[in-house]
């Protein structure tokens, strides 16, 4: 562990196969030579300093490779890691079935905590040999969609921008302008759109194989199982879906009709959508170091614990937030564990959506460092829809500290927030929805996945108007969304996690310290509890529980309307 690491001074030595299956052997040799549950969880935490050290160095390649994806000496880093990932994971879950196998297990359960050994349980099931290839495979397949995401180079009113790049002209208060810029934006997909539908194609396809051989009837109950839920199943998920369409989707109908009155529109399309009323997107008002020096005054005003946790992050250069060609797109929060730290990555573009993924991938950094310490690396972070809370939670509790941001157009970027996270829910669920479609269905064509992504379109999406945007009126608009070939059913995630979040802006309009003080919790407790539980011990409704989300939708509903 290092004390105060500079990002510049952050090293990861390249792992081999044999020197890793070396260290493994000495692992389980001394695992099964051990006498007492103590020296057995000293084994365990040789193991866990071996995993922090090796996840250290996947996360810094990988990071690397989205900081320039034009660089091949990251490439060809990134394609040997991705190729030698399957075999680490054999030797884990090897080790895991040991433990799992312990008779010492309950004593280690005591020490180390239940979740990790239940976690363990679904790990041992994602995996055999016989996938190491497939796994090497969808790691190639997806980098290419990262890649050619990231190859756009549009051109727009006299400049060659990426599609971060076009934001703010999506974003634009002039209505031509933000409708051409959807034009262009979608042109590159239409361009494009053999490569995508192949990409995909190869990806569901391999995934059904994988999950067949592993003896699955098909990718779903595995796409579950390596997103580690453990306490809720596919049953769950189509009770909260349900629920959105018949809480939410009322509720974001009527912001539409509310937000067409403001925009003296007959229809809000597509491009209207991304303005709260004719003023336009508030956007920061000042550069990227002005808005470091104002999210410091932020997060000072905030908590002690959050100001000196971002002056660590400033000062040691773990910030990555300015937008570049041949950068790969969207943000995220990864960390190097042997040096305990986070590193948020992100797309600074100018508009309103640079302080709120600013402040999302903040959340996630908070909670890694708050739960850095402890005794399991499982517990470093949740699971993903855990993770989720923390980062959104963090948008809508920075929202009484948003002047800073963007001066007195602060309510009006508030008001945005709310009503988007309200639009978000149906969308979110619509992309899970649409998963679970294809994954059923392997064997679909292209053009049959786009016709599947319509009818999602007309059940939580019925407002959705696309205009003479063709590509987006064959049904295209998901192929812009990494997640769905990258990271399957992962986006659900983020939806139960706004459930919460917005929970907790509910408690914070009350009682804002309190609130604070429970959220600071909930990151300390890491991935050491389920989801169920975690959410529990925040005192919030879990989203699979009846009435959460009856509450959030009437504080919007009235929240939007006294404004």
């Amino acid at each position: 562990m290092q004390a105060s690491v500079d990002y510049t001074d952050i090293t990861a030595e390249t792992p081999t196969l044999s020197t890793v299956t070396a260290e493994y052997q000495v692992i389980q040799m001394q695992f099964n030579q051990a006498q007492t549950s103590e020296q057995r969880k000293s084994v365990i935490e040789q193991w866990d300093a071996l995993r922090r050290r090796l996840d250290t160095w996947k996360e810094l390649t990988r990071l690397h490779f989205h900081q320039d994806t034009q660089n091949p000496e990251y490439k060809t880093a990134l394609d040997y890691c991705n190729e030698l990932l399957p075999s680490l994971t054999a030797l884990e879950v090897d080790l895991k079935r040991q433990l799992l196998d312990s008779p010492d297990r309950a004593e280690l359960e005591k020490s180390l905590g239940r979740q990790a050994f239940l976690l363990w349980e679904a790990d041992i099931t994602t995996f055999e040999s016989t996938i190491t290839a497939d796994l090497v495979e969808e790691s190639k397949l997806s980098n290419e969609y990262t890649e050619l995401i990231a190859s756009a180079k549009l051109e727009f009113q006299g400049e060659q921008v990426n599609l971060s790049g076009l934001q703010p002209y999506v974003q634009s208060k002039d209505r031509d302008v933000r409708q051409q810029a959807e034009h262009c934006r979608w042109q590159f997909f239409e361009q494009n759109q053999d490569r995508f539908d192949q990409l995909f194609d190869r990806l569901v396809k391999l995934r059904d194989r994988m999950a067949k051989k592993l003896g699955y009837e098909n990718y779903i109950a595995l796409g579950y199982r390596r997103m580690r839920r453990v306490d809720y199943d596919q049953s769950d998920v189509e009770y909260y879906r349900d629920q959105v369409v018949q809480q939410v989707v009322p509720l974001a109908i009527e912001l539409i009709g509310q937000q067409a009155q403001r925009l003296n529109l007959d229809s809000v399309y597509f491009w209207d959508e991304s303005i709260f009323d004719a003023e336009g997107s508030p956007a920061p008002i000042g550069d990227h170091d002005w808005m470091l020096e104002r999210a410091q005054e932020m997060f000072d005003a905030m908590n002690p614990s959050l100001g000196g946790f971002f002056r660590m992050m400033v000062e040691r250069h773990l910030l990555d937030l300015q937008n570049r060609p041949g950068k790969a797109g969207g943000g995220f929060c990864t960390s190097f564990p042997s040096y305990d730290i986070p590193y948020v990555f992100a797309n600074f573009n100018g508009t309103k959506n640079d302080v709120q993924v600013f402040a999302h991938e903040m959340g996630h950094a908070f909670q890694m460092w708050r739960s850095r310490h402890l005794p399991v690396f499982d517990y470093l972070w949740p699971t993903l829809e855990s993770c989720e809370i923390h980062s959104m939670s963090l948008e809508f509790l920075t929202r009484w500290q948003m002047e800073k941001f963007f001066g007195d157009q602060a309510e009006r970027f508030r008001r945005q927030h709310l009503a988007w996270s309200i639009l978000f829910l149906p969308y979110g669920v619509a992309v899970d929805h649409f998963q679970h479609l294809v994954y059923a269905n392997p064997q679909a064509t292209p053009q049959e996945r786009h016709q599947i992504w319509q009818q999602m379109e007309a059940r939580y999406l019925p407002w959705r108007n696309y205009g003479d945007l063709k590509y987006l009126n064959k049904g295209g608009l998901w192929q812009d969304k990494q997640h769905i070939y990258c990271s399957p059913f992962y986006y659900i995630d983020y939806t139960l996690a706004l459930c919460c979040a917005l929970q907790f802006w509910v408690k914070a309009e009350e009682d804002y310290q309190k609130t604070l003080a429970e959220y600071i919790a909930l990151c300390d407790r890491g991935g050491s509890a389920s989801f169920r539980e975690l959410v529990r011990s925040a005192n919030l409704i879990c989203p699979f529980e009846p009435g959460a989300l009856t509450q959030v939708v009437e504080k919007v509903r009235s929240s939007l309307k006294a404004g």
